[in-house]
C-alpha cells in the first residue's frame, strides 16, 4: 500500500547508479554543455557584430542560439550536480519549475523552427518583396508571439499540475523533471493532465508543422525549377541546414511524447537528443554548412587581429 503523507522531494534516479560511469557521464555532460555555452554564445556575438548578417534569416537564428542555451540550462547542471551526489534530490516545487522552464524552451523552439521555415520559404519563393514580406517589426512580433504561445503552453500545464496529489513513490526514473514521468507518482488520477499534455502537443503540432511542410514543399517546388545546378545547390545550401535540425528536433521529440512512459534508457536517450545534443549541433550546422556565417566569424578574428596588433604598436 502507498503512504498517504505528501512528499516534497523527488529523486532523479538518472541514466546510471554505477559511480565509475557516472563520473564518466558528468565529464561528457560537462563538456557538451561548455561546447553548448560556447558555440551558441559565438553565434549571437557573430550575427551581433557582422552588419552583413542583420537580416531576418540570422535575426531568428540568434534568438535560437539564446534559446538553445537556455534549453540545455534547465536540465544539465542539476543533472551535473547529480552526477557528483550521492543525494540525487530536487524539491517538489524545484521540479515544477524545472518542468515548466523545459516545456517554455521546447514550445518557443517548435514556433521558432516553423517561423525560420517560412523566412526561408519567402526568400526563396518571393524574393523581390522579402525584404517587405520579413521586415523587421515582423520579424520581433514573430519572435514574441513564439515566446508568448511557449510560455502559455508551459504555464498551462505547469497550473494544472498542483491538481496532482504525490503522496507515493517519489522516485523519477529520469534526469530531469519532464511532464510525462511525472503522471504515474500521483496518487489521484492524473488523466486530466495527460489529456491535457496531449492536447498541448497536438496543438503545438497543428501550429507548426503545416507550415513547416507547406515552406519546404514550395521551397523544394522552386529549386527543381531553377535551370542550373549551380543555382539549385546554392538555394538548397540556404535551407538545408534548417532542414536538418527541424528533423532532428521533431523527429525526436514526437517520439518522446507520442509514446507511452516507460521508464526505459530509451526515453532518457532520446529526451538528451532533442533538449540537449540539439543544442549542442545548432550552431556547429549553421556555422559549418553556412559560407555566410564562417565569413563573418573569419572578419571577427581578422578585426580582433588588427585590433590587437594595433594595441601591441601603441
Amino acid at each position: 500500500m502507498k503512504n498517504d503523507s505528501a512528499i516534497i522531494e523527488f529523486v532523479l534516479l538518472g541514466m546510471s547508479s554505477d559511480p565509475q560511469i557516472q563520473v564518466v557521464l558528468f565529464i561528457l555532460f560537462l563538456v557538451i554543455y561548455l561546447l553548448t555555452l560556447i558555440g551558441n554564445l559565438v553565434m549571437i556575438l557573430v550575427i551581433k557584430a557582422d552588419s552583413h548578417l542583420h537580416t531576418p534569416m540570422y535575426f531568428f537564428l540568434g534568438h535560437l542560439s539564446f534559446l538553445d542555451m537556455c534549453f540545455s540550462s534547465v536540465t544539465v547542471p542539476k543533472m551535473l550536480q547529480n552526477f557528483l551526489s550521492q543525494k540525487k534530490n530536487i524539491s517538489v516545487w524545484g521540479c515544477i519549475t524545472q518542468s515548466f522552464f523545459f516545456t517554455l524552451s521546447g514550445g518557443t523552439e517548435a514556433c521558432l523552427l516553423s517561423a525560420m521555415a517560412y523566412d526561408r520559404y519567402a526568400a526563396i519563393c518571393h524574393p523581390l518583396v522579402y525584404t517587405v514580406v520579413m521586415n523587421r517589426p515582423i520579424c520581433i512580433l514573430i519572435v514574441s508571439i513564439a515566446w508568448a504561445v511557449g510560455c502559455l503552453i508551459s504555464l498551462i500545464n505547469s497550473l494544472f499540475i498542483h491538481n496532482l496529489h504525490f503522496c507515493g513513490s517519489n522516485i523519477i526514473p529520469h534526469f530531469s523533471c519532464e511532464l510525462p514521468p511525472l503522471f504515474p507518482l500521483s496518487c489521484n488520477d492524473p488523466t486530466a493532465n495527460e489529456i491535457l499534455l496531449a492536447v498541448s502537443c497536438a496543438f503545438m503540432g497543428l501550429l507548426t508543422l503545416p507550415l513547416i511542410l507547406f515552406s519546404y514543399s514550395r521551397i523544394i517546388s522552386a529549386i527543381l525549377r531553377i535551370g542550373s545546378s549551380k543555382g539549385q545547390g546554392k538555394a538548397f545550401s540556404t535551407c538545408s541546414s534548417h532542414l536538418t535540425v527541424v528533423l532532428l528536433f521533431y523527429g525526436t521529440t514526437f517520439f518522446r511524447y507520442l509514446s507511452p512512459t516507460s521508464g526505459s534508457i530509451l526515453e532518457q536517450v532520446v529526451s538528451i537528443q532533442y533538449s540537449v545534443i540539439t543544442s549542442l549541433l545548432n550552431p556547429v550546422i549553421y556555422s559549418l554548412k553556412n559560407q555566410e556565417v564562417k565569413a563573418a566569424l573569419q572578419r571577427m578574428i581578422r578585426q580582433q587581429k588588427c585590433t590587437c596588433g594595433l594595441e601591441k604598436a601603441v
